[in-house]
Protein backbone atom coordinates (compact mmCIF):
# COMPACT_ATOMS: atom_id res chain seq x y z
CA UNK A 1 0.00 0.00 0.00
CA UNK A 2 2.83 2.43 0.93
CA UNK A 3 4.47 1.76 -2.44
CA UNK A 4 1.19 2.45 -4.26
CA UNK A 5 0.69 5.76 -2.44
CA UNK A 6 4.29 6.71 -3.19
CA UNK A 7 3.81 6.01 -6.90
CA UNK A 8 0.59 8.05 -7.01
CA UNK A 9 2.27 11.01 -5.32
CA UNK A 10 5.17 10.87 -7.78
CA UNK A 11 2.75 10.83 -10.72
CA UNK A 12 0.92 13.87 -9.33
CA UNK A 13 4.18 15.81 -8.87
CA UNK A 14 5.25 15.06 -12.48
CA UNK A 15 1.83 16.07 -13.81
CA UNK A 16 1.93 19.38 -11.91
CA UNK A 17 5.46 20.08 -13.14
CA UNK A 18 4.39 19.46 -16.73
CA UNK A 19 1.43 21.79 -16.30
CA UNK A 20 3.73 24.45 -14.87
CA UNK A 21 5.88 24.33 -18.02
CA UNK A 22 2.95 24.97 -20.37
CA UNK A 23 3.19 28.35 -22.15
CA UNK A 24 1.02 31.06 -20.71
CA UNK A 25 -1.50 32.54 -23.14
CA UNK A 26 -0.01 35.43 -25.15
CA UNK A 27 -0.84 38.82 -23.72
CA UNK A 28 -2.58 41.41 -25.89
CA UNK A 29 0.70 43.34 -26.20
CA UNK A 30 2.58 40.22 -27.34
CA UNK A 31 -0.10 39.52 -29.94
CA UNK A 32 0.09 43.11 -31.21
CA UNK A 33 3.89 42.90 -31.52
CA UNK A 34 3.61 39.67 -33.47
CA UNK A 35 1.25 41.37 -35.95
CA UNK A 36 3.37 44.53 -36.39
CA UNK A 37 5.48 44.68 -39.54
CA UNK A 38 8.51 46.94 -39.90
CA UNK A 39 8.81 49.05 -43.04
CA UNK A 40 12.10 50.81 -43.71
CA UNK A 41 11.67 54.09 -45.59
CA UNK A 42 14.47 56.31 -46.89
CA UNK A 43 13.92 60.04 -47.12
CA UNK A 44 15.64 63.40 -46.79
CA UNK A 45 15.07 66.92 -45.51
CA UNK A 46 11.50 67.99 -44.86
CA UNK A 47 10.14 64.73 -46.31
CA UNK A 48 12.04 62.79 -43.65
CA UNK A 49 10.50 65.07 -41.00
CA UNK A 50 7.02 64.21 -42.25
CA UNK A 51 7.71 60.47 -42.16
CA UNK A 52 9.23 60.65 -38.69
CA UNK A 53 5.99 62.33 -37.59
CA UNK A 54 3.94 59.59 -39.26
CA UNK A 55 6.08 56.93 -37.55
CA UNK A 56 4.95 58.24 -34.14
CA UNK A 57 1.23 58.44 -34.89
CA UNK A 58 -1.16 56.03 -33.14
CA UNK A 59 -2.77 55.35 -36.53
CA UNK A 60 0.52 53.85 -37.73
CA UNK A 61 0.61 51.37 -34.86
CA UNK A 62 -3.08 50.60 -35.31
CA UNK A 63 -2.33 49.73 -38.95
CA UNK A 64 0.16 47.13 -37.70
CA UNK A 65 3.14 49.09 -39.01
CA UNK A 66 6.41 50.18 -37.45
CA UNK A 67 8.15 52.78 -39.63
CA UNK A 68 11.93 52.94 -39.55
CA UNK A 69 12.93 56.23 -41.23
CA UNK A 70 16.46 56.34 -42.66
CA UNK A 71 17.93 59.73 -43.58
CA UNK A 72 19.76 59.89 -46.93
CA UNK A 73 21.39 62.84 -48.67
CA UNK A 74 22.02 61.18 -52.04
CA UNK A 75 19.00 60.82 -54.33
CA UNK A 76 20.53 58.15 -56.58
CA UNK A 77 21.57 56.12 -53.53
CA UNK A 78 17.97 56.16 -52.28
CA UNK A 79 16.68 54.80 -55.56
CA UNK A 80 19.44 52.21 -55.81
CA UNK A 81 18.62 51.04 -52.28
CA UNK A 82 14.96 50.37 -53.11
CA UNK A 83 15.82 48.84 -56.49
CA UNK A 84 18.14 46.40 -54.68
CA UNK A 85 15.50 45.81 -51.96
CA UNK A 86 17.84 47.07 -49.23
CA UNK A 87 15.12 49.60 -48.34
CA UNK A 88 11.36 49.03 -48.61
CA UNK A 89 10.34 52.50 -49.75
CA UNK A 90 11.68 55.95 -50.41
CA UNK A 91 9.97 59.33 -50.28
CA UNK A 92 11.68 62.27 -51.97
CA UNK A 93 11.13 62.32 -55.72
CA UNK A 94 8.72 63.48 -58.38
CA UNK A 95 7.31 60.97 -60.82
CA UNK A 96 9.34 62.61 -63.58
CA UNK A 97 12.54 62.00 -61.60
CA UNK A 98 11.56 58.34 -61.17
CA UNK A 99 11.02 57.97 -64.93
CA UNK A 100 14.42 59.56 -65.61
CA UNK A 101 16.10 57.19 -63.15
CA UNK A 102 14.56 54.14 -64.80
CA UNK A 103 15.65 55.36 -68.23
CA UNK A 104 19.30 55.25 -67.21
CA UNK A 105 19.41 52.29 -64.79
CA UNK A 106 19.06 48.55 -65.30
CA UNK A 107 17.29 47.90 -61.98
CA UNK A 108 13.86 49.54 -62.14
CA UNK A 109 11.79 51.19 -59.45
CA UNK A 110 8.06 51.92 -59.43
CA UNK A 111 5.60 54.35 -57.88
CA UNK A 112 3.48 52.91 -55.08
CA UNK A 113 1.30 55.98 -54.58
CA UNK A 114 1.15 59.75 -54.90
CA UNK A 115 1.89 62.05 -51.97
CA UNK A 116 1.98 65.74 -52.86
CA UNK A 117 3.01 68.36 -55.37
CA UNK A 118 5.17 71.28 -54.35
CA UNK A 119 5.78 74.03 -56.90
CA UNK A 120 9.22 74.71 -58.31
CA UNK A 121 10.05 78.41 -58.22
CA UNK A 122 12.36 81.07 -59.63
CA UNK A 123 14.16 83.02 -56.90
CA UNK A 124 16.09 86.24 -57.35
CA UNK A 125 17.77 88.76 -55.12
CA UNK A 126 18.11 91.21 -58.03
CA UNK A 127 14.68 91.53 -59.62
CA UNK A 128 11.09 91.41 -58.37
CA UNK A 129 9.43 90.25 -61.59
CA UNK A 130 10.53 88.01 -64.47
CA UNK A 131 9.93 90.91 -66.86
CA UNK A 132 12.77 92.81 -65.17
CA UNK A 133 15.57 90.47 -66.24
CA UNK A 134 18.08 92.27 -68.43
CA UNK A 135 19.78 90.93 -71.54
CA UNK A 136 22.36 88.27 -70.72
CA UNK A 137 21.01 87.56 -67.20
CA UNK A 138 22.28 84.30 -65.69
CA UNK A 139 19.76 81.83 -64.29
CA UNK A 140 20.97 78.67 -62.53
CA UNK A 141 18.89 75.51 -62.90
CA UNK A 142 19.23 71.92 -61.57
CA UNK A 143 21.63 69.76 -63.56
CA UNK A 144 19.89 66.41 -62.95
CA UNK A 145 17.63 64.86 -65.61
CA UNK A 146 14.01 65.44 -64.76
CA UNK A 147 14.56 68.54 -62.63
CA UNK A 148 16.55 70.18 -65.44
CA UNK A 149 13.65 69.58 -67.84
CA UNK A 150 11.16 70.79 -65.26
CA UNK A 151 13.14 74.00 -64.71
CA UNK A 152 13.26 74.69 -68.44
CA UNK A 153 9.50 74.23 -68.70
CA UNK A 154 9.11 76.70 -65.84
CA UNK A 155 11.30 79.26 -67.63
CA UNK A 156 9.16 78.79 -70.73
CA UNK A 157 5.98 79.23 -68.70
CA UNK A 158 7.47 82.46 -67.32
CA UNK A 159 8.00 83.71 -70.88
CA UNK A 160 11.79 83.75 -70.69
CA UNK A 161 12.56 81.08 -73.30
CA UNK A 162 10.77 78.95 -75.87
CA UNK A 163 11.40 75.21 -76.17
CA UNK A 164 11.25 73.07 -79.29
CA UNK A 165 7.96 71.30 -80.13
CA UNK A 166 7.78 67.87 -78.50
CA UNK A 167 10.18 68.88 -75.71
CA UNK A 168 10.92 65.85 -73.52
CA UNK A 169 9.79 66.71 -70.00
CA UNK A 170 12.10 64.03 -68.59
CA UNK A 171 15.23 64.27 -70.74
CA UNK A 172 15.05 67.84 -72.08
CA UNK A 173 18.17 70.04 -71.90
CA UNK A 174 19.08 73.70 -72.59
CA UNK A 175 20.02 72.57 -76.12
CA UNK A 176 16.26 72.32 -76.76
CA UNK A 177 15.78 76.10 -76.41
CA UNK A 178 14.77 77.52 -79.80
CA UNK A 179 14.00 81.08 -78.75
CA UNK A 180 15.81 83.20 -76.15
CA UNK A 181 15.17 86.86 -76.93
CA UNK A 182 16.97 88.18 -73.84
CA UNK A 183 19.91 85.83 -74.39
CA UNK A 184 19.41 84.41 -70.90
CA UNK A 185 22.45 82.39 -69.81
CA UNK A 186 21.24 79.03 -68.48
CA UNK A 187 23.67 77.62 -65.92
CA UNK A 188 23.02 73.99 -64.84
CA UNK A 189 24.44 73.43 -61.35
CA UNK A 190 24.41 70.84 -58.56
CA UNK A 191 21.31 71.55 -56.51
CA UNK A 192 22.94 70.50 -53.24
CA UNK A 193 24.79 73.83 -53.25
CA UNK A 194 22.09 75.86 -54.97
CA UNK A 195 20.88 78.06 -52.12
CA UNK A 196 24.46 79.10 -51.27
CA UNK A 197 25.09 80.44 -54.79
CA UNK A 198 21.72 82.18 -55.16
CA UNK A 199 23.23 85.66 -54.89
CA UNK A 200 26.05 84.88 -57.32
CA UNK A 201 23.62 84.70 -60.27
CA UNK A 202 20.64 86.78 -61.34
CA UNK A 203 18.21 84.04 -60.38
CA UNK A 204 18.00 80.39 -59.49
CA UNK A 205 15.35 77.74 -60.08
CA UNK A 206 14.75 75.61 -57.00
CA UNK A 207 12.57 72.70 -56.01
CA UNK A 208 10.56 73.46 -52.87
CA UNK A 209 12.36 71.05 -50.53
CA UNK A 210 15.72 72.73 -51.13
CA UNK A 211 14.12 76.17 -51.04
CA UNK A 212 12.56 75.49 -47.64
CA UNK A 213 15.85 74.19 -46.28
CA UNK A 214 17.29 77.55 -47.35
CA UNK A 215 14.55 79.43 -45.51
CA UNK A 216 12.49 80.22 -48.62
CA UNK A 217 8.76 79.79 -49.16
CA UNK A 218 7.89 79.33 -52.83
CA UNK A 219 4.50 81.02 -52.45
CA UNK A 220 6.00 84.12 -50.81
CA UNK A 221 9.65 84.40 -51.82
CA UNK A 222 9.80 83.30 -55.47
CA UNK A 223 9.19 85.73 -58.30
CA UNK A 224 7.43 83.02 -60.31
CA UNK A 225 6.32 79.45 -59.57
CA UNK A 226 4.61 76.48 -61.19
CA UNK A 227 0.88 76.34 -61.55
CA UNK A 228 -0.75 73.26 -60.04
CA UNK A 229 -2.79 71.67 -62.80
CA UNK A 230 -2.76 68.75 -65.21
CA UNK A 231 0.26 70.14 -67.02
CA UNK A 232 2.37 69.52 -63.91
CA UNK A 233 1.17 65.98 -63.14
CA UNK A 234 4.61 64.51 -63.84
CA UNK A 235 5.92 66.67 -61.00
CA UNK A 236 3.75 65.03 -58.35
CA UNK A 237 5.86 63.37 -55.67
CA UNK A 238 5.56 59.64 -55.10
CA UNK A 239 6.45 56.84 -52.76
CA UNK A 240 8.75 54.48 -54.67
CA UNK A 241 9.82 50.86 -54.28
CA UNK A 242 11.33 48.09 -56.38
CA UNK A 243 9.36 47.16 -59.50
CA UNK A 244 8.33 43.79 -58.07
CA UNK A 245 6.78 45.32 -54.92
CA UNK A 246 4.67 48.12 -56.39
CA UNK A 247 1.40 46.34 -55.52
CA UNK A 248 2.50 45.08 -52.09
CA UNK A 249 -0.51 45.52 -49.72
CA UNK A 250 1.81 46.43 -46.83
CA UNK A 251 3.33 49.32 -48.80
CA UNK A 252 -0.13 50.46 -49.86
CA UNK A 253 -1.07 50.67 -46.18
CA UNK A 254 1.96 52.89 -45.55
CA UNK A 255 0.96 55.11 -48.48
CA UNK A 256 -2.55 55.54 -47.07
CA UNK A 257 -1.09 56.94 -43.84
CA UNK A 258 0.28 59.97 -45.68
CA UNK A 259 -3.24 61.16 -46.52
CA UNK A 260 -4.89 60.91 -43.09
CA UNK A 261 -6.13 64.15 -41.50
CA UNK A 262 -3.43 64.29 -38.81
CA UNK A 263 -0.71 64.30 -41.47
CA UNK A 264 -2.48 66.87 -43.65
CA UNK A 265 -2.71 69.17 -40.62
CA UNK A 266 0.97 68.66 -39.75
CA UNK A 267 2.10 69.38 -43.32
CA UNK A 268 -0.07 72.51 -43.54
CA UNK A 269 1.22 73.86 -40.24
CA UNK A 270 4.90 73.14 -40.84
CA UNK A 271 5.34 73.84 -44.56
CA UNK A 272 3.28 76.94 -45.18
CA UNK A 273 0.94 75.39 -47.71
CA UNK A 274 3.77 74.55 -50.11
CA UNK A 275 3.13 70.80 -50.14
CA UNK A 276 -0.24 70.31 -51.83
CA UNK A 277 -1.79 66.93 -51.03
CA UNK A 278 -2.34 64.73 -54.11
CA UNK A 279 -4.26 61.54 -53.37
CA UNK A 280 -4.66 60.00 -56.81
CA UNK A 281 -4.06 56.52 -58.29
CA UNK A 282 -0.70 55.97 -59.98
CA UNK A 283 -2.57 55.83 -63.30
CA UNK A 284 -3.11 59.59 -62.91
CA UNK A 285 0.64 59.98 -63.43
CA UNK A 286 1.21 57.41 -66.15
CA UNK A 287 -1.46 59.00 -68.31
CA UNK A 288 0.61 62.19 -68.26
CA UNK A 289 3.57 60.67 -70.12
Amino acid sequence: MKKLISLLLTACVLTLAACGKQQAPATETQQDNAQTQTVVIASTGSDADVWRYIAGLPETGQAGIKLDVKNFTDYVAMNTAVANKEIDLNAFQSYAYLVAFNASNKDKIAAVATTYLEPMGIYSGKVKKVEEFGNGATIAIPNDGANESRALLLLQSAGLVKLKPGFDNVKGTPADIIENNKKIVIKPIQMATAVRVKDEVDAIVLGNTLAMEGGLNVLKDSIYYESIDQSTRMNVNVLATSESRKDDPLLQKVAALYHIEAVKKYVQEHFGGTKVDVNEPVSYLTEAK
